[in-house]
């Protein structure tokens, strides 16, 4: 069991990785984070 305060370590750290992604791939729209699909063909 973790104690409280490594709890809200773990948190903060979170939240800071995941603004930093947020900020790196396209400002939170979901359709520039998941550029997989390169060449798509319209049919």
């Amino acid at each position: 069991m973790m104690s409280t305060e490594d709890f809200v370590n773990k948190v903060k750290d979170t939240q800071q990785k995941a603004e930093r992604n947020k900020r790196r791939f396209g400002h939170g729209t979901p359709t520039d984070k998941l550029s997989t699909k390169k060449h798509s063909t319209n049919k």
